[in-house]
């Protein structure tokens, strides 16, 4: 459906409005909740995300927002402004007992811990959280499901055609994506009348949208480390600088363990604004005296990310007056950098029960399909794709990788692609110690066109920037291939413990390349050529045209068929998991 249609259909709506006598002040007062929902058969919500993809930010754009960073005063009154055209005020936002989460690796996770946590005591949860994997609407989840394709289509439409109608010559009409579904989510949640909302930063934390909330109950700050240095800075503690924006006077606070620097960051911005922070301790201080935690998401890092969501949930119950909050079995009076230590408590059955149950798709996740092995994670900076090498590795086992007892030979392949501002070199760089037979390039795109699929379309890069992008990263692993393969370092012992032999390395002199590398233009493809049809689920139709015709294709392919075993990992990005878990998991698209 194209954009002038839709203006139309905005303009039709509006004109019904006026002749029902509906002027912009009064609307003005009124919330989405007054506001008729369009009930025509095309305004699906295919038609409601396509819409939504053109306020989808440009380069442009992302240069003014560069442009803009010392000033979040005009980015922080523009997001009001928005938020108050379309009928709410920021104190609106207080009812919304809020818990808000930052940090640069693992905020998603700790999010998903702290969710699980309360929802498990019976609390009506809201959860706003990016990107999406999938679709659009698992941004936005109340009681840990998405919201429903329906609910999606009738809580956008209602707050566009508000924006449209009280748009003037002095603003932008619309706001870029991010700002709309964040003013979206504020909306769902209120009508929805959930008890609490998991609000996750976007970006940073100072000059994010999301910081417009002015009094949440209790904020959190994952582990700090380097993304996205052209908008929040090149060094870790001018990252920390950012996230700690989000601290509000006498608003609890928790952090985990940080290095020095930033960790010194965080006191000072919290000492600043009269944040009270504190240090969490681990999970292990917390599960002294009791059974040890069980958590539903895989990883040693994982278990960082649960002990802040112990102690958010915890603050959360307290400062609620909740009754389940759970009793504080020491108290830890120390300092570390000159930040107190939050309390350890024994957690409670509900705790444990949340911890345990807590799903978060596309981070650590492993799906057994016959021979295929896949492990999704999507690791985008440095430290976290060290947590996710280290979490494939001990996922592979002493045995490295074989499928049963004695079944043949097996294969490591890596599906990998990064965007924005990230160093696929230094990222690549960390991945070789997995030793992989072979290294897949794809852009972030489940076909080679997006057209029939809404949720998937990525209007901010051409196809021609993406495939250029996945040439690049081939070139940097056969570089880092080659030096692998130099004699210096073939002579130094491999760490690994030793396993099956890789139907690859094999058949190769000691000094020469491990693994080939190929670049396909789209996932599907990628899938394609990995699986060789031995997913029984990833059954798509007759490969494309010459998508065998490359030698390392099509002698690759002859491998795959006869391989025991094929362990896949993809990272590198959340927008690439997402695209394989669309193709792999059909039913997270319905």
């Amino acid at each position: 459906m194209s954009r002038a249609r839709n203006h139309l259909r905005a303009a039709l709506f509006l004109a019904a409005a006026s002749a029902r006598g509906v002027t912009t002040q009064v609307a003005a007062q009124r919330g989405l909740s007054a506001w008729p929902v369009p009930q025509e058969p095309s305004m699906e919500y295919q038609d409601a995300v396509r819409m939504l993809n053109t306020l989808q930010t440009n380069a442009g754009y992302l240069e003014q927002v560069k442009r803009q960073r010392g000033d979040p005063q005009t980015q922080l009154e523009a997001m009001e402004l928005y938020l108050a055209r379309s009928g709410l005020q920021v104190e609106d936002l207080d009812r919304l007992n809020i818990i808000h989460v930052t940090g640069t690796k693992g905020k998603g996770s700790t999010c998903a811990f702290t969710e699980c946590i309360l929802r498990s005591y019976g609390l009506k949860t809201g959860f706003f959280s990016s990107p999406h994997l999938v679709q659009v609407r698992e941004r936005i989840r109340i009681n840990g499901q998405p919201i429903s394709p329906e609910l999606f289509t009738k809580y956008f439409w209602r707050l566009y055609h508000r924006l449209e109608e009280t748009k003037d010559g002095s603003c932008v009409s619309m706001p870029p994506y991010f700002r709309f579904l964040t003013l979206m989510a504020f909306h769902v949640f209120l009508q929805e009348k959930v008890d609490l909302a998991v609000v996750e930063v976007g970006i940073g934390g100072a000059y994010d949208c999301t910081n417009i909330i002015r009094k949440p109950v209790v904020c959190g700050v994952s582990s700090l480390g380097i993304d996205h240095t052209s908008l929040l800075g090149d060094t870790v503690e001018k990252i920390a600088w950012q996230k700690g924006g989000i601290f509000k006077q006498g608003v609890p606070a928790f952090t985990v363990l940080q290095p020095e620097g930033p960790l010194a960051v965080l006191r000072d911005r919290a000492q600043q604004i009269s944040c009270p922070l504190y240090l969490c301790p681990t999970l292990e201080a917390l599960e002294e005296g009791g059974p040890p935690l069980a958590l539903g998401l895989d990883g040693e890092h994982q278990r960082s990310n649960a002990a802040l969501a112990l102690q958010l949930a915890h603050c959360w119950l307290q400062r609620q007056d909740h009754h389940g909050a759970g009793e504080v079995k020491a108290s830890r009076p120390g300092l570390l950098w000159q930040l107190p230590l939050a309390p350890v408590f024994q957690p409670t059955s509900h705790m444990r029960l949340g911890l345990r149950n807590t799903e978060w798709l596309g981070r650590t996740q492993v799906l057994r399909r016959g021979p295929l092995t896949w492990y999704l994670d999507g690791a985008h900076t440095p430290s976290s794709v060290q947590a996710c090498v280290r979490w494939f590795r001990q996922a592979l086992g002493g045995s490295w990788g074989r499928a049963g007892t004695g079944l043949g030979e097996w294969v490591r392949v890596l599906l990998f692609n990064a965007t924005g501002d990230r160093d696929p070199a230094a990222l690549l760089k960390l991945l070789q110690p997995c030793q992989f037979d072979y290294a897949v390039f794809c852009p972030n795109l489940t076909e080679v066109s997006s057209t029939g699929n809404a949720d998937q379309q990525n209007f901010t890069v051409t196809l021609d920037q993406v495939l250029l992008r996945c040439l690049e990263h081939q070139q940097h692993w056969n570089h880092l291939d080659e030096e692998q393969a130099s004699p210096d370092l073939w002579s130094a012992p491999s760490p690994e413990p030793a396993g099956p032999t890789s139907l690859l390395l094999a058949p190769h002199p000691p000094h020469t390349c491990s693994a080939s590398s190929l670049v396909f233009s789209c996932i599907s493809h990628a899938l394609q050529w990995i699986s060789q049809g031995r997913d029984p689920v990833f059954q798509p139709p007759t490969p494309p045209k010459g998508l065998l015709t490359h030698p390392v294709a099509h002698s690759g392919a002859s491998v795959l068929h006869e391989a025991a075993a094929i362990h896949v990992l993809v990272t590198g990005s959340l927008h690439l998991v997402g695209g394989v878990l669309k193709l792999l998991e059909p039913a997270l698209s319905q």
